[in-house]
């Protein structure tokens, strides 16, 4: 099997360069992130079945599966609303595996009320994986708008003070780890680190002045059938990408 996760900014404003990196990808099940279209307005996939929950202009998550789609739950039982319930997660069992695409909030500033519901909704997640996780194996993907350590951003010193990046953050992280899920791509790809973001200013993607925010994170069953894990960093390249790269993770059987 082969799986991945993405933060397409925009799937309408991504659906060629998706609908092609689908063509030459070729993955079973994919959880993406900030889709920023309703549920309704989600266009169709060929030779997928689609999970989408969206509120519009922002936020947005979906699964796309060509291994079957069921048991489909929008959110997760004790989700914090800012004010209201945002669209911030998704999941689905795709053959034998349950995946659920996540959205964290961004927390904007340590400061802000925001960062209060990031560390609220991160703790109730936490609560509802624990329940999840004794049904069955599973993989959590998406954009966690965390770096889990120093290693995971380009210069410690640029993110002092911000979020991403603070000990709430990272232990709220690490808290939902301690479930027992695996970090697949926690260590260095073929030399470099594998950052999947990038800010849009001129320079930082070449530069590779980038972050490790999109996490894939596996239950230990899933975790050892786990023969590759790629940051696709050519997805970011060229006209008009995402901000994000594609992580793509393959499976024995």
């Amino acid at each position: 099997m082969r799986f991945a996760t993405w933060n397409v900014n925009s799937v309408k404003a991504r659906l060629p360069r998706l609908l092609e990196w689908l063509d030459i990808t070729k993955p079973d099940v994919v959880c993406l992130q900030e889709t920023k279209v309703p549920a309704d307005g989600f266009p169709p996939i060929e030779g997928y079945d689609v999970a989408a929950y969206g509120q519009g202009r922002w936020n947005g998550v979906a699964i796309l599966s060509r291994v079957g789609l069921a048991e489909v739950r929008n959110g997760f039982p004790g989700e914090p609303g800012y004010p209201d319930p945002e669209a911030r997660a998704v999941s689905a069992l795709c053959g034998d595996i349950r995946f659920m695409s996540v959205y964290v909030p961004n927390g904007r500033t340590p400061d802000d009320p925001h960062f209060l519901y990031k560390l609220n909704w991160l703790a109730a997640l936490r609560t509802a994986l624990a329940g999840d996780l004794a049904g069955g194996p599973m993989v959590v993907a998406g954009d966690f708008n965390v770096a889990p350590t120093d290693d995971d951003v380009w210069d410690p010193a640029v993110f002092v003070g911000s979020t991403h990046v603070t000990p709430p953050e990272r232990e709220a992280l690490a808290a939902i780890r301690d479930l027992g899920l695996r970090d697949v791509v926690g260590r260095p790809l073929k030399g470099d680190r594998p950052f999947t973001y990038w800010d849009y200013r001129a320079g930082m993607f070449h530069m590779n002045k980038g972050m490790r925010i999109d996490l894939v994170l596996a239950s230990p069953g899933v975790a050892s059938r786990v023969t590759d894990a790629v940051v696709d960093r050519e997805a970011r390249k060229g006209k008009g990408p995402s901000d994000h790269a594609p992580i793509v993770v393959d499976l024995d059987g």
